[in-house]
């Protein structure tokens, strides 16, 4: 398992995005924030400083955990919310074969198919060690590694998130 923090991919990303721009003349008036904002937003995050406290492992409970473990399209795909983490750790435990994620400030319990959707092994051992939960297992060498998977997934299977300051106001396909 990595034992760096799957924010610094997006870092690379970032940086080479900016080194592209560079090259090509079209990035004369960017800037590495303005990357590191772009890419924190493809993923699921408002911004930058938000992708850095989750993935970095410094987010709470209580904080808005981003769209990072949902995918876009997968509506048809059964999963059952919940507001709070208790409620949904005590259904996580009698279901069979279910999984725990995280959404923003709420979590939900889905199945193999949407782990598949996510372009994560729903087999790996990680799933294992977490018991299945992710938000119970935040910021754990497990969760780092199904992080890192995640991020390393293929860029359809994230829902892109706009910025706070645009949430409001911008039309967002859904």
């Amino acid at each position: 398992m990595r034992t760096d923090a799957p924010v610094e991919e997006l870092k690379v990303r970032a940086r080479v995005r900016l080194n592209q721009a560079r090259r090509d003349g079209t990035g004369t008036a960017q800037t590495l924030g303005s990357h590191l904002q772009a890419v924190a937003r493809e993923v699921g995050f408002l911004h930058w400083e938000h992708a850095r406290r989750v993935l970095g492992g410094l987010a709470t409970q209580s904080m808005d955990m981003g769209d990072f473990w949902h995918a876009p399209r997968t509506g048809l795909l059964l999963h059952t919310w919940f507001a709070r983490h208790d409620e949904a750790a005590a259904v996580l435990a009698d279901r069979r074969g279910g999984f725990l994620l995280p959404y923003r400030r709420q979590c939900f319990i889905v199945q193999e198919p949407f782990i598949s959707a996510l372009g994560l092994d729903a087999g790996d051992p990680a799933w294992q060690a977490l018991g299945h939960d992710l938000v119970a297992g935040y910021g754990t060498r497990a969760w780092q590694h199904l992080a890192w998977q995640r991020i390393r997934a293929p860029l359809p299977t994230f829902q892109p998130r706009l910025s706070s300051s645009y949430a409001n106001t911008t039309y967002r396909e859904l």
